[in-house]
């Protein structure tokens, strides 16, 4: 997958018995992801139009173009939905798509290095950032705040970061 692609929802698998799908977005406007269609999967062999049809719990039920059985959105379950990066909208200086964060140098205040970005989270209450440590197997969750991540520059590759107290311990 080139980088210029962004992951936008996941199918959770069949819907009913006429081909809708279960759709899960990741957009920040969750209706948004039918707007920027068409969305592929992870390889690039499948491409959608998504056209949803209600809210559910945990997302959408939703139409695929091309998926009108039941057996054919069973197949689809736990695919990825991407969107060329040229297709979302341009965000405010204090705003990140999360793929922007992954694989990013994580620094104290002090400048010396802590880990690197692995993934980003969100369990409801506030976006963390997962950062491997060096010489560590566990990796360890930061919160993605301005008091805990004061400083994002993407041209450096790189994250100043000011973790409360006793989370890298």
């Amino acid at each position: 997958m080139s980088d210029d692609q962004i992951c936008v929802g996941a199918i959770g698998g069949a819907f009913g018995v006429q081909g809708e799908v279960r759709i899960k977005s990741f957009t920040s406007d969750p209706l948004a992801i039918q707007d920027y269609g068409p969305l592929t999967t992870q390889d690039g062999s499948l491409e959608f139009e998504v056209e949803l049809q209600r809210e559910i719990k945990n997302g959408f039920a939703a139409r695929l173009s091309g998926v009108s059985t039941k057996e054919e959105a069973d197949a689809l379950k736990g695919a990825r939905l991407f969107v060329s990066r040229d297709r979302l909208p341009d965000l405010p200086d204090d705003e990140f798509y999360h793929s922007d964060l992954m694989g990013l140098e994580v620094f104290d205040t002090g400048g010396a290095p802590l880990g690197k970005v692995k993934a980003v989270h969100n369990h409801g209450a506030t976006d963390l950032l997962e950062l491997i440590i060096p010489g560590q197997s566990e990796t360890v969750l930061i919160p993605f705040t301005l008091e805990a991540v004061p400083t994002i520059d993407l041209k450096a590759g790189r994250i100043v970061a000011d973790p409360p107290d006793g989370i890298l311990e």
